[in-house]
């Protein structure tokens, strides 16, 4: 079963690298086996050239190493931070793909301007609060997932599959490691829309409830009618 994961996290983590989310060593995925307990994650600063599943390092939801002899993500505290508060995720990937970072260093959220936006997220991909000095000098990486989840405190996380973490850059979530994948990618795009429609006309006032509803729940909910009936 861990083989089985650690597979799927590390296909994870090379999408990123075939959509051009990242840059050397930058970024990461995990997934999460909800009846073990146990999350496997990218390595810390292991090229994704040469990465394999076997070098996917496995801890339980307190961080305590399980498999592995590499050193994991050094953003690890913040997806266990996510998979203990969001128990309906399976895969968190971590980008610094550079529309999304942009909203995120500008600390705005991305409004939903159109129909695209509307097919993944239901409503602004919100941003976080800025940590203070006293979070950044303490536990800086579980501090952040908080700041994710203190800015969920009224939003549906399968609703809203990402966040912008003010100044730094986005997390995404999924059912596993390869749909927190495709979250990114979307993300990006729709980071990358939201800036052209932005600069095209700043007082674009973006889609209506109704259309927002319309595309939304039109791929989402029991009564989705897109794709083929399985």
């Amino acid at each position: 079963m861990l083989e089985s994961l650690k597979s799927h996290v590390l296909e994870a983590n090379l999408e990123l690298v075939r959509r051009g989310l990242v840059l050397y060593t930058f970024g990461n995925a995990s997934g999460i086996d909800r009846e073990q307990g146990l999350v496997a994650i990218k390595p810390s600063g292991v090229p994704y050239e040469t990465m394999t599943a076997g070098d996917m390092v496995v801890s339980d939801l307190e961080g305590r190493i399980v498999e592995g002899t590499l050193k994991p993500s050094s953003d690890l505290a913040t997806h266990l931070e996510l998979y203990r508060a969001f128990p309906a995720i399976g895969g968190v990937v971590h980008t610094h793909s550079e529309f999304a970072t942009a909203w995120a260093q500008a600390g705005r959220e991305i409004p939903a301007y159109g129909t695209t936006h509307a097919d993944y997220f239901y409503g602004p991909v919100p941003v976080t609060e800025e940590l203070s000095a006293e979070e950044i000098g303490g536990d800086y990486v579980l501090n952040t997932g908080r700041k994710i989840i203190d800015r969920f405190h009224n939003l549906d996380p399968e609703a809203v599959p990402g966040v912008l973490v003010a100044g730094h850059a986005p997390f995404t979530w999924g059912a596993d490691a390869m749909s927190a994948a495709y979250h990114a990618v979307v993300l990006e795009a729709v980071a990358r829309m939201a800036y052209y429609t932005a600069t095209l006309n700043p007082a674009c006032a973006g889609v209506s409830q109704a259309l927002l509803d319309r595309h939304y729940f039109r791929k989402h909910g029991a009564k989705a009618t897109y794709g083929q009936r399985s």
